[in-house]
């Protein structure tokens, strides 16, 4: 569990850096953009990073490009493309 491999003063950061990274989406984002940005954040402090600044910018990189679509996905989409003519 997440909450037994930082201490508390870093988990109040990642909490506060996730709540900034998302404060620009209606209502904080959905759940996938709040998975990916908290991820990313957790990576970041996992390395020993743990300065909200830090955190904050680990969480915004992850938003700032697409998420990787799954194999599952890439392939429904591939179907869609032929199928449209593209």
């Amino acid at each position: 569990m997440i909450v037994d491999q930082f201490d508390r003063q870093t988990m109040v950061k990642m909490e506060a850096a996730l709540g900034r990274v998302c404060e620009r989406f209606p209502h904080g984002g959905n759940h996938n953009i709040r998975k990916r940005a908290a991820q990313v954040i957790v990576r970041c402090a996992k390395t020993g990073n743990t300065g909200l600044d830090a955190l904050i910018e680990a969480g915004e990189r992850a938003l700032e490009r697409p998420p990787l679509m799954s194999r599952r996905g890439a392939r429904r989409e591939s179907i869609r493309l032929a199928q449209s003519g593209r």
